[in-house]
């Protein structure tokens, strides 16, 4: 087919105003053959489950924990009165405010209620809470998608655009589907071709989204439409331009854009947590043969960044960034031509959903450098210790800064890289270059992670070289 699908992420989305005309609407006339899937509006995920960085409690998290019976009901309240303050800030006509107000109130009215019957239920010995908390998960999920979509259609239909809301959120939807079977019906009857598609990032499937992707989710629902539709190009809009570091830290005037990379690269960023695409949702893309962009929503004349499957022409460095991560050190005197550590360790840290970013090893030591809550972290802690009651664990906090390209063979990555820590006075901890030269890293104590990313963004992206200015997350 000749159509894209194309997303929006959050804090996008909450600028949804400034991308009528721009996004939407090219040259005062509306660009069919475009598919769009919305997040939530930026924060109300957050709010409707739980911050993502700070973990402060939403309606999800306040629910679950049911120390306060009414804490859960403030927490709704909180949500519903951003929701209705984000779509009044959007929308301009009264009669669309008053649309979507209503929309607000009768979806998380719904849910309320749902939650009251559940909890009542719940209130038997016979039933368990946590039986049920996984759909929970996935009901209050799916609001802030609906909503935004929903916003979204009322705004370019008001401009003359023949939008139309794509709900798969599952909604009083008494049918049981497949994620696939969900696209497929929400698709049906539609023809971008004539009408311009919203459909919501949250998918409610039988598979699941939240259990194996939780909050990657629209980016998974995102690319399995591409693939099933057999788009010509996956787009993701975002806030910033994907570039060669963070601007925060090493300046905007510093910056370049990428302009091209592959998905090996993706999964490299993705593990530092720096993503361009959800893993999977890339694996997805990278299988059905979809090229994936990534723009800056806000410079839709700029053709941003494209991700495929091709190899680098030529060898270079396309982006440095890092982590604050812990170093996990299981040292045993006995470990030496004794098989079972490294799965009893990767077990424990697959209990406690810790995310692992690198490892190292040699006879008798086991280091993880990994991405997560201390609480997490010393219960994996505890439990390697009474497996191993003569092991030295220890946790270290400190930074992971890496180079990053599709090509970095003959670049002396890591002599380079290490002779730059050393001018700017950075003592290393640690650094690992693996056979496939896509990545070198280099573990600094957590204090110097913005200085590391400085002093090796400067050795491999001379500024007297440098031509773009963008942005990245």
């Amino acid at each position: 087919m000749t159509h894209t699908v194309e997303k929006i992420g959050g804090t996008s989305m909450s600028r949804l105003g400034e991308l009528r005309d721009t996004l939407f609407i090219k040259n005062g006339k509306p660009e069919y053959g475009r598919i769009f899937v919305v997040s939530a509006f930026g924060g109300i995920t957050n709010m409707l489950l739980e911050h993502k960085k700070t973990g402060e409690q939403g309606v999800f998290a306040s629910f679950a924990q049911a120390d306060d019976d009414h804490g859960w009901h403030r927490a709704m309240d909180r949500a519903s009165t951003e929701m209705i303050a984000a779509h009044s800030e959007v929308l301009t006509h009264a009669g669309d405010i008053q649309l979507a107000t209503r929309f607000v109130q009768d979806r998380m009215e719904g849910a309320r209620s749902c939650l009251v019957d559940l909890q009542r239920l719940c209130s038997y010995g016979h039933f368990r809470l946590n039986e049920h908390l996984l759909q929970i998960r996935e009901l209050l999920s799916g609001l802030g998608e609906a909503h935004s979509a929903y916003v979204a259609v009322l705004m370019l239909q008001r401009a003359g655009v023949n939008a139309r809301l794509v709900d798969l959120s599952g909604w009083r939807d008494e049918e049981h589907l497949s994620l696939e079977d969900r696209l497929a019906k929400g698709m049906d009857g539609v023809d971008p071709a004539t009408e311009m598609p919203i459909v919501t990032g949250y998918a409610q499937c039988t598979e699941g989204l939240m259990r194996e992707f939780d909050r990657g989710y629209s980016e998974v629902t995102f690319s399995r439409l591409a693939a099933q539709t057999a788009a010509r190009e996956a787009i993701i809009h975002k806030e910033f331009h994907l570039s060669s570091a963070d601007p925060k830290v090493v300046g905007a005037d510093v910056v370049r854009k990428l302009g091209h990379t592959n998905y090996d690269v993706a999964d490299q960023m993705a593990n530092l947590g720096m993503e361009a695409i959800h893993p999977s949702a890339a694996k997805t893309l990278r299988r059905a043969g979809v090229p994936l962009r990534v723009t800056n929503a806000f410079e839709p004349e700029d053709p941003g960044t494209i991700i495929d499957d091709k190899p680098a022409e030529t060898a270079a460095a396309e982006i440095v960034t890092g982590l604050t991560v812990f170093a996990l050190e299981v040292f045993e005197q006995d470990m030496v031509g004794v098989k079972g550590y490294d799965a009893t360790i990767l077990d424990a840290l697959k209990r406690h959903d810790v995310w692992i970013v690198s490892k190292v090893s040699n006879a008798n030591t086991i280091t993880h450098h990994v991405h997560g809550s201390l609480k997490a972290l010393r219960r994996v802690e505890s439990d390697l210790s009474e497996v191993y009651p003569q092991a030295e664990i220890s946790l270290r906090k400190c930074a992971l800064v890496s180079v990053i390209g599709r090509d970095l063979t003959g670049l002396s990555v890591l002599t380079r890289g290490m002779a730059a820590l050393e001018e700017a006075d950075i003592v290393p901890l640690g650094a690992a270059q693996g056979p496939r030269s896509v990545d070198v890293q280099f573990i600094v104590d957590h204090s110097e992670l913005s200085n590391a990313i400085r002093s090796l963004h400067d050795v491999f992206f001379p500024r007297e070289e440098q031509a773009g200015v963008a942005l990245v997350a």
